[in-house]
């Protein structure tokens, strides 16, 4: 009776192992095997940056060759050209993203009208009062941004200002979705042309608020090429379509600094730091 028992069970055991390999054969779909050397070479941080939703997705689509290595936002350039010789394929146009602030009111030109006394979040600073700011549509300091970001790529300077490591950026997002005021934009550095600026209140009366904020005067407009910027909305705005015709010269007469020429990183200029709120 035992030996019928363990007959009957390796009978159906053997059996079961016969229809499992035969559907394997039948079912199995075939995977490229330079996708794992791919992924191994990709630096997995899966940000999501390039808008895949992560890094074996990149090497999936990047052996398919239907995205370059280059669209990797947080490889370096030795690390795209390992990647484009190894499939073979060019590695692409590098246009790096980075995070860039629609502000410049640290607290060295901003006024404050209120003292913000609770959780120490810009999330809920924003939530009471607007933060205390005297422009209630600027930054307002508390470093949420900072702490969203993964790759360490924020620091608040002396005014309360998030600036940007540009080199440690990968334009993920998260500054962007943890920012209540909405003042971050992910933009190519190949775009100089920024207005750090989201003023809500237009002409010189926003001055006794901010002393960087945009008045709309209208002066860039005159310099930039025709349509490149526009201040109908009460602040200047720049058609990025028509970007490869901007120059630092639309902003030479800006009488707040509130448009700016960037070849690097955000609030690293002398100007910056030349203004101060009256005591």
């Amino acid at each position: 009776m035992v030996l019928q028992s363990v007959l009957i069970l390796g009978g159906v055991g053997l059996t079961f192992a016969i229809l499992i390999a035969l559907a394997n054969r039948k079912l199995k779909v075939w995977e490229d095997p330079r996708i794992d050397a791919v992924a191994g070479m990709l630096p997995n941080a899966n940000c999501g940056a390039c808008g895949l939703p992560g890094c074996r997705a990149f090497a999936e689509e990047a052996v398919a060759g239907k995205i370059e290595p280059a669209k990797c936002n947080v490889m370096d350039v030795a690390g795209v050209a390992a990647v484009a010789s190894y499939l073979g394929v060019e590695a692409g146009a590098v246009d790096k993203k980075v995070a860039r602030l629609r502000c410049a009111g640290g607290s060295n030109v901003a006024v404050q009208v209120a003292e913000y006394r609770g959780m120490p979040t810009c999330a809920a600073a924003a939530a009471v009062a607007g933060g205390g700011k005297g422009c209630t549509w600027g930054c307002l300091g508390l470093a949420d941004c900072q702490v969203a970001c993964d790759f360490d790529a924020i620091a608040m300077n002396a005014h309360g200002l998030p600036v940007v490591d540009i080199e440690k950026c990968t334009a993920c997002g998260d500054c962007v979705d943890a920012c209540p005021k909405d003042l971050f934009v992910l933009m190519p550095m190949s775009r100089h042309l920024f207005v750090q600026c989201r003023n809500l209140v237009a002409g010189d009366e926003v001055l006794s608020a901010c002393q960087v904020a945009c008045t709309a005067c209208g002066r860039c407009v005159q310099d930039a090429a025709p349509g490149l910027i526009s201040v109908a909305s009460g602040v200047a705005v720049i058609d990025y379509d028509r970007a490869i015709l901007a120059d630092a010269r639309a902003i030479e007469r800006c009488p707040t600094n509130s448009i700016v020429w960037l070849e690097g990183v955000q609030f690293a200029t002398a100007r910056d730091a030349e203004r101060s709120v009256p005591v």
